[in-house]
């Protein structure tokens, strides 16, 4: 319950949508996560049971709709019109957070499986050849999930965490503090594999090209404001 005592729409607003887990509910619904199970695999250090009841308030405060999928036994999760609303705010929120929480961001911060969610989806598939192309990435410090496996066919992208047994076009090989570096734009890919910081195995025709597919955050191209100067011009 609120206690605040306060008759400021601004603070009734953030009761329902400052929670963290709820924030990254409602980002991952403006990604395209409609179901239960996308949000586990976006937000793999949120339990359940918390998922479960976030989903509920989400529900019972009007953003979101549960319906069932067309043709099938499984629900969905969709936005109401309220809910919409709110992606600009977000997407401010973002941004603002990377400009002026940027040093927030710790290395225990980092999740595996939840930036391979990000980089899956952030693949810029038309630059890929035409067919399957079966990528590989390896993280050689993680002593487990330290291998993926993307399947790209068209604009479609399966991530797997089990050896597909298909065979690889691509070999990706990073810390995983490296590709989040690259990933959100903290360091360019043509740099990280210059450096050796990332290594690209494969078709040449796809490393070749690595800065026109390599995935990036949607805020890659926003600068921290410790790297900014006066005349807004990123620092060197």
């Amino acid at each position: 319950m609120n206690e605040s005592g306060s008759l400021c729409p601004a603070v009734k607003a953030a009761d329902i949508i400052g929670d963290k887990w709820v924030l990254l509910i409602l980002r991952e619904v403006f990604l395209g996560s409609t179901r239960y199970n996308d949000f586990q695999r976006a937000l793999p250090r949120i339990s359940p049971t918390v998922l479960s009841k976030r989903l509920k308030q989400l529900e019972a405060n009007g953003l979101l709709v549960k319906k069932q999928s067309p043709g099938q036994k499984s629900t969905e999760y969709r936005l109401t019109p309220s809910g919409r609303e709110l992606g600009p705010i977000v997407d401010h929120m973002a941004t603002w957070g990377l400009r002026w929480a940027r040093r927030q961001i710790k290395e225990e911060d980092y999740d595996v499986s939840s930036f391979m969610w990000d980089f899956h989806r952030t693949l810029n598939t038309s630059e890929l050849p035409d067919g399957e192309t079966v990528i590989c990435v390896r993280f050689p410090d993680l002593e487990v999930w330290d291998s993926w496996w993307l399947i790209v066919s068209a604009d479609l992208v399966d991530l797997c965490t089990d050896n597909p047994g298909k065979e690889i076009d691509l070999y990706i090989t990073g810390t995983l503090g490296d590709l989040v570096s690259v990933w959100m734009g903290d360091v360019e890919i043509r740099a990280a594999i210059k450096s050796d910081k990332i290594r690209l195995n494969g078709e040449s025709y796809i490393t070749n090209s690595a800065s026109r597919w390599f995935p990036q955050s949607p805020y890659a191209d926003v600068r921290p404001e410790h790297l900014v100067d006066a005349q807004g011009k990123v620092r060197s």
